[in-house]
């Protein structure tokens, strides 16, 4: 058997853990430190290119094999769909190596019975490097689900929402790489620094249009891992970056961040605040606590205190607690598709009901610990109005103690950052 290399090893691994249930983004951060620089860029690559277009290489799976995906022994449906991956999107990878080390990952799952046929179909696909799906497809929705990649049911409901024109750019925007989005740690380092020292390397370094001090890089990785390792930076989406701007904590308020880990927003929060706002980071999951404490003590942060709490319950506080509140709720995720493609393929829609109950609960309860004239900010990384305008509307129709001040939304098609919502509820005067 040929020696298969260690990128698409990993990949494959990788694209057989996420098939049980397991999330690409924490399986690629476990693999990392096995790889060299450039191995580990081409398992991303691999890996999240898989994902995304996984409707697609399916259909052209059954296409040259005339036999449906399901049909297939899970082993060899993600062998094909990295090697046609390959064929269709890498064109700097020559089309033996993708059936070569295709093959040889069907023996080193121990179907060798697999070979002949995974060999004939990607041939296939190599005399056929035009063949289009959609092409057959007479139903637009149906077409623009194959053509970007999504489950029909989605693309549909988008175009309820939405309207056919922004559906189709929202599904297309989500097969684009985001770009490396960070923020500086200004209590560990110095913005302009920073900043001068990455370009200096011959990055490209931008300020964000959706976020004051976010940034958009574009090369210098390995410094860009050397400097967030070393807390000066902190990787973060700039829509993520917006809430916790939003917010606004001033020094000498006291803030809650419901549903905290891993703690984007609330270290973001506390480095703006310094050391003289107290901010509660509050998650009920003990393993991403961890996580919040363990960048909390790497960014060097003296303003927040961890706390194990279900937001589902009601909350330990006294009713005029905190100043401020944000509720970033856990949802569908819908808006960062982007960076987190196989939520697109676990996703049913009657979850996203689900979520919106849950979002409700979450709100009625973080409403009781808000001063007068105190912020609520409720947050998601969904763009469903069932789970964004939905929600608060009916929260203000029924606590008439709070005012709605303003809602924002981001669009990857539009500002090229995660889709978010965002909605500022002020509560009034005793």
């Amino acid at each position: 058997m040929k020696e298969i290399s260690p990128a698409r090893l990993a990949a494959f691994k990788v694209l057989q853990q996420v098939e049980t249930g397991a999330f690409s983004s924490v399986l690629l951060a476990a693999e990392e430190p096995r790889l060299v620089p450039a191995d580990r860029a081409l398992c991303h690559e691999l890996v999240l290119g898989v994902l995304r277009w996984q409707l697609l290489l399916d259909k052209i799976v059954e296409h040259f094999s005339r036999r449906r995906g399901e049909t297939l022994d899970q082993a060899v449906r993600v062998v094909l769909r990295l090697g046609l991956y390959q064929l269709r999107f890498l064109t700097r990878i020559p089309a033996s190596a993708a059936v070569n080390e295709s093959v040889s990952l069907v023996r080193l799952a121990r179907l060798s019975s697999a070979t002949g046929f995974v060999n004939a179909v990607l041939r296939q696909a190599i005399r056929e490097p035009n063949y289009d799906p959609a092409s057959e497809v007479s139903d637009p929705l149906e077409r623009i689900s194959i053509r970007t990649s999504h489950p029909t049911w989605l693309i549909e409901r988008w175009a309820r929402s939405f309207g056919f024109e922004d559906a189709e750019a929202f599904a297309e925007a989500n097969n684009i790489v985001p770009p490396t989005a960070f923020r500086v740690v200004r209590v560990r380092a110095n913005e302009a620094e920073v900043v001068e020292t990455l370009r200096s390397t011959g990055a490209t370094v931008e300020p964000s249009r959706v976020a004051a001090g976010a940034w958009r890089v574009f090369g210098a990785t390995s410094l860009v891992r050397e400097l967030s390792a070393a807390g000066q930076i902190y990787l973060q989406d700039e829509a993520s970056q917006l809430v916790a701007e939003v917010l606004d904590v001033k020094p000498d308020e006291r803030a809650l961040d419901l549903c905290a880990a891993p703690g984007g927003k609330t270290t973001l929060m506390a480095d703006r605040a310094e050391d003289n706002a107290l901010i509660v980071a509050a998650d009920r999951s003990a393993a991403r606590m961890e996580t919040v404490v363990a960048t909390t003590n790497l960014q060097k942060l003296k303003a927040i205190r961890p706390l194990l709490l279900d937001a589902g319950e009601k909350l330990p506080f006294t009713s005029k607690a905190f100043d401020k509140v944000l509720l970033d709720a856990p949802c569908s995720g819908t808006g960062t598709l982007r960076r987190n493609p196989e939520i697109r393929w676990r996703l049913a829609e009657n979850d996203i009901g689900t979520f919106a109950k849950n979002q409700k609960t979450f709100l009625a309860n973080a409403a009781e610990v808000v001063k007068p004239c105190g912020w609520l900010v409720y947050s998601t990384c969904s763009v469903e109005r069932d789970e964004n305008e939905a929600v608060i509307e009916e929260f203000v129709a029924r606590d008439q103690r709070y005012k709605l001040l303003t809602t924002e939304r981001t669009w990857p098609q539009r500002q090229g950052s995660d889709g978010f919502f965002i909605a500022v509820l002020e509560k009034q005067p005793d």
